[in-house]
């Protein structure tokens, strides 16, 4: 475990470096002039080469690649070229906004979809089995805005039970916040369940079809007994890579969503600044949500190592 996480560790710096190569040129290939978006179209050649010249647009690449690329490990991410904030400030928070949606999706997928696959798993090949697994294949199908929209017009327009927008006013309290979040977040958990319930499942058979789980049941031990003690978490192992992919998602995959239920999250960010070519916010959030992706891939490595000690047994033999 130990050399685990100091061989992860030592290949952050180098895909940080891969990453920032290709947010740095990616935002180089958005079409359109920066200078000519912000001053308009009936602004004046001279002005506009003034502006490209204060903004560092008319230096090599190599040069303003180098000068990001610092500006933004010692945190002077500069000022956002549409909004005239700092780009520090606007990116972390949205980020943090980010977060919440993100993670009380998060908090609500877990025993959602570990239950049902483990209901699934325990009951394959029976009618339970067969419904779980193909409602939640049809939820993973549907796009997560055609699922908020339909939630919009059933909950928010005709039954009036949560409010349409995402966006809590100022000073509201915690309970309506957590309403005013309800229907992304029960969109996100719908389009996400099944995803997670069907590597579930696959533990739960692989787990109640192992010896060790048939030989409890030979000693007595009753069926909620033998799952809470030996499938519940040899089922959950699969389980984590694809809860880190969902959490990538959740957290910076919510553009569809965001806009949707007009909420100022970072995938919204994102999308905006790609727009509005405001370069130094869209390359700061780009390199946040690689940052971010980056830490999660690591900690859903550490937790499926820690869930399952034959990974260990089978690096300390190696």
């Amino acid at each position: 475990m130990r050399r685990f996480l100091l061989r992860r560790l030592a290949a952050i710096p180098v895909t940080l470096l891969a990453v920032s190569l290709m947010v740095f040129a990616a935002t180089e290939l958005v079409p359109g002039d920066v200078a000519r978006t912000i001053l308009g179209r009936e602004a004046g050649e001279e002005a506009v080469a003034r502006l490209r010249e204060q903004l560092g647009l008319d230096r090599p690449l190599a040069d303003r690649y180098a000068d990001w690329l610092s500006g933004f490990f010692t945190g002077g991410w500069g000022d956002s070229l549409t909004l005239g904030v700092p780009v520090r400030d606007l990116v972390l928070g949205r980020l943090a906004d980010s977060l919440i949606l993100g993670g009380l999706a998060f908090a609500l997928l877990v025993p959602v979809a570990v239950t049902l696959g483990l209901v699934a798993g325990v009951n394959h090949d029976r009618p339970v089995d067969r419904v779980i697994s193909v409602t939640g294949l049809a939820l993973g199908a549907i796009p997560e805005f055609v699922t908020g929209v339909v939630l919009l017009v059933v909950f928010a327009v005709r039954l009036r039970w949560f409010p349409a927008s995402a966006q809590a006013p100022d000073g509201a309290t915690i309970a309506t916040r957590l309403g005013h979040l309800a229907l992304p977040v029960i969109s996100l958990v719908l389009l996400c369940t099944g995803y997670v319930a069907r590597h579930v499942r696959a533990g739960t058979v692989a787990a109640v079809e192992s010896p060790y789980v048939r030989a409890a049941e030979l000693r007595g031990l009753g069926r909620a007994q033998v799952v809470r003690r030996h499938v519940l978490r040899n089922s959950t192992v699969p389980a984590t890579s694809a809860l880190g992919v969902q959490l990538q998602f959740l957290l910076g995959g919510l553009v569809a969503v965001e806009l949707l239920f007009n909420y100022p999250g970072i995938g919204a960010l994102l999308l905006q600044s790609a727009i509005d070519k405001d370069l130094p916010t869209l390359q700061a959030t780009a390199m946040v949500l690689g940052v971010l992706y980056m830490s999660i891939i690591l900690a859903a490595d550490l937790a499926y190592r820690l869930l399952d000690p034959r990974v260990r047994l089978g690096e300390a033999a190696a």
